[in-house]
């Protein structure tokens, strides 16, 4: 595929369609200009098809070309491609370009016919800008050389601001290693693509009407509400206790509010399971009593230690009176604390196993009586 005159000139007529007519096109435009990038992109077509009858399939090889880059152009390529269509009624399609521009015409085929591959044409002894871009193009989509030589890179660079500001260089220069550190590893991770498939799976949320977004929303304010209480009591103790009391402190007031964020999205992904298939399975039927109970274990560790340091006063039952018997009161030791807190984990625990059993096995009965 080309968006250009070069080719369309050669030709006459577009598309061009066979080997042996490519064959020639390749002639005429190599006599044409020896140095355009467009012959080898015909050679590669050719050497493509050939392989692809080596493995015996029976390929089809086109050459479509428009003589400019206007949108006028883009639609005689479409419909060239339609021709093809009707002509040759082939499954797929591998691409070939030797430029991005030609690139961004890759879905006017998709929206046709399936696109295997598209093969991007670098000519190795070009020495002119364009060509070391579609070099850099080609080594940043690579996964093995971006995880491989990026990363390290990038944790270089991001390493040089701590070294030039012992020694007193500019802030500047530290900022510019930051910055082109960052952008290393942006690309070397591969974020870009993880953000493309996280605001995919957000979108098709939305437009599912999955109750799993709104949740989820939800369960990220509760944690950020915990997070700040958590962050809010244990400042005090910076400073003047140790790290263990300050981190406890932490625990303490956050676990609360993390438990009813994680509680909230337990749930609405089970709304979710139950909506799409008519059954909830046994382990999101037992994540919300997981959630509570893990909740409870790392209260009652957190208060043991809390205790322990004087930071909060040891829980005291009031006095009750339930007829003829009277209790005073008295107050529950540090460890006694602990010790039911981890039995109300366990026990909580072992309750949502139980749920999750029966309930679930009731659900997928009904479910596929429903079904049946």
């Amino acid at each position: 595929m080309d968006r250009g005159a070069v080719i369309a000139d050669a030709a006459g007529e577009t598309p061009v369609v066979g080997e042996r007519a490519v064959r020639s096109l390749v002639t005429e435009v190599g006599l044409d200009d020896p140095e355009d990038s467009r012959v080898n992109c015909l050679l590669e077509g050719l050497r493509l098809t050939r392989e692809r009858r080596d493995e015996g399939e029976e390929p089809v090889l086109a050459a479509v070309s428009a003589p400019d880059e206007s949108v006028d152009s883009d639609r005689a390529i479409a419909q060239q491609i339609d021709d093809l269509l009707a002509d040759h009624p082939v499954e797929s399609a591998v691409v070939v370009t030797d430029n991005a521009a030609d690139e961004r015409l890759v879905h006017v085929i998709e929206s046709r016919v399936r696109v295997d591959g598209v093969s991007r044409v670098v000519v190795r002894q070009a020495r002119d800008l364009e060509s070391t871009y579609y070099l850099l193009k080609q080594f940043l989509a690579d996964e093995q050389l971006r995880t491989t030589v990026l990363v390290p890179i990038g944790l270089f660079l991001l390493a040089v601001p701590v070294l030039v500001a012992v020694q007193n260089v500019t802030v500047a220069l530290a900022t510019i290693a930051s910055v082109a550190g960052l952008f290393l590893l942006y690309k070397g991770l591969g974020v870009d693509d993880a953000l493309a498939v996280l605001a995919g799976v957000v979108r098709d949320g939305l437009y599912t009407g999955r109750v799993s977004i709104v949740t989820t929303v939800v369960a990220a304010g509760l944690a950020l509400v915990g997070i700040v209480a958590g962050v809010i009591s244990a400042t005090p103790f910076a400073t003047e206790a140790s790290a263990l009391t300050t981190a406890m402190a932490f625990l303490f007031d956050s676990v609360p509010w993390l438990a009813i964020a994680a509680l909230t999205a337990s749930v609405g992904r089970a709304l979710d399971e139950w909506l799409r298939n008519a059954r909830v399975g046994n382990a999101t039927l037992n994540l919300p009593f997981v959630v509570v109970a893990v909740a409870f274990v790392v209260r009652g560790f957190a208060a043991y230690f809390l205790e322990r340091a004087g930071v909060i006063e040891p829980l005291t039952v009031p006095p009750m009176a339930l007829g003829i018997v009277s209790v005073q009161e008295f107050a529950i030791t540090s460890d006694i604390r602990l010790v039911a807190f981890i039995v109300a984990g366990v026990c909580i625990s072992l309750l949502g196993v139980g749920v999750a059993a029966r309930l679930g096995d009731r659900l997928t009965v009904e479910g596929s009586a429903e079904s049946s």
